[in-house]
């Protein structure tokens, strides 16, 4: 027997509570099966009045449509194209020239020039996966210390960038 604010669905015949917003007129519960047997009898119910049998038929619905077509261009076209494909997650090398900084022998002792640069600088907001990787690598948790260290990665990856410019230079214009 069904509780109090339960009803029976007329498809499976399960028990269920109706939503409050329709419970007057839900006679269905919410299972697929269940909801496209709802749509089928609401439209077999729909289609049975006599002032709806020829509802969609005529050649006066027919040139509704159509001229409603003309208005609409493109709506009947299917869905929008798919998003492109999402890009790589590094963006390409970009070649810079090399700043005007001398090689240390010492790789930890930067250069005033770019001891001067701001952490900002170096660590925006949008590269937290490389603040965190280089902290993780290094064992670092200041934002100093990685600040050096990204400093320190940064010099020797324009000094590879200036290595390799230098050798390719080097090879495109050795005589034959």
């Amino acid at each position: 027997m069904a509780q109090a604010g339960h009803r029976k669905c007329l498809c499976c015949g399960d028990f269920f509570i109706p939503d409050a917003r329709n419970r007057d007129r839900q006679r269905y519960c919410s299972a697929a099966t269940c909801r496209l047997s709802s749509k089928s009898a609401s439209q077999a119910a729909w289609l049975s009045k006599p002032q709806n049998t020829d509802y969609f038929r005529g050649p006066v619905h027919v040139q509704r449509v159509q001229s409603w077509r003309l208005a609409h261009p493109g709506y009947s076209a299917g869905k929008p194209a798919k998003a492109p494909a999402p890009q790589a997650l590094q963006d390409s090398l970009i070649a810079q020239a090399p700043d005007s900084i001398e090689e240390t022998a010492i790789r930890t002792e930067m250069p005033d020039a770019a001891r001067g640069a701001a952490l900002q600088d170096l660590l925006h907001a949008s590269t937290p996966v490389l603040a965190g990787l280089i902290a993780h690598l290094f064992d670092l948790t200041l934002q100093d210390d990685i600040a050096i260290t990204t400093r320190r990665l940064v010099q020797m990856g324009h000094d590879l960038i200036d290595r390799s410019h230098r050798h390719e230079n080097a090879q495109t214009s050795a005589a034959p």
